[in-house]
């Protein structure tokens, strides 16, 4: 276990608010939040969330009182203007000492690997919903939209630059980007700077990043 995973176990059963987060058991979190408690919000009843909400309307959950938040391949199905709103959101529910993690697939890689060299077809990686292609990546789950789930659509994408620069929106202390394997891009926003190096580094290889 990580230091980082060590000091929160010390303490009382920490909040975990996933965002997007699906049907319970679908999002692979990372070890690290195994104790944790799930809090899950999505816009689709059919996930049977613990809150059916708008990712950019937390307003049933009481300020400061998440320890973590957490938007795997959430946000790009907003649209550009409504992200600073669902980020605001995420920050106001956090306590002083939480962070949130954002996880978004990576434009600019997938442009490189995929779209320039004409291979928007091919399929990137297998996800227990089927395989997903590059095309999947930009646009949106081609299999989940030909069924008439219209909120699996993309309505906006990401690069490094962009997603720093729609986090930077929000007054977080620190905001550290890491690029992940499968073309994605995550962000780690702290409420609180860390003590010191070893703190940051602690959290990041506990959130396996």
């Amino acid at each position: 276990m990580s230091e980082w995973s060590d000091q929160r176990a010390a303490s009382r059963p920490k909040v975990l608010v996933n965002l997007g987060s699906g049907r319970k058991g679908q999002s692979r979190l990372p070890a690290m939040f195994a104790e944790w408690r799930e809090f899950r919000v999505d816009v689709d009843p059919n996930s049977a969330p613990d809150l059916l909400s708008d990712i950019t309307d937390l307003s049933a959950i009481k300020s400061g009182s998440a320890d973590a938040v957490w938007s795997a391949h959430c946000i790009e199905h907003l649209y550009l203007h409504q992200v600073r709103k669902a980020l605001e959101e995420a920050y106001r529910i956090l306590a002083d000492d939480g962070f949130l993690c954002v996880i978004v697939p990576d434009l600019q890689s997938i442009a490189s690997s995929h779209v320039a060299a004409d291979r928007l077809h091919e399929t990137v990686y297998q996800s227990p919903a089927g395989p997903i292609t590059a095309h999947d990546m930009i646009f949106g789950f081609g299999a989940a939209l030909a069924q008439g789930h219209t909120n699996m659509a993309h309505n906006c994408g990401f690069t490094p630059a962009l997603l720093l620069q729609k986090m930077q929106e929000v007054p977080f202390a620190q905001i550290v980007l890491r690029r992940r394997p499968m073309h994605e891009l995550a962000a780690v926003a702290r409420k609180r700077a860390p003590a010191d190096q070893s703190e940051r580094e602690a959290l990041l290889a506990a959130l396996e990043l």
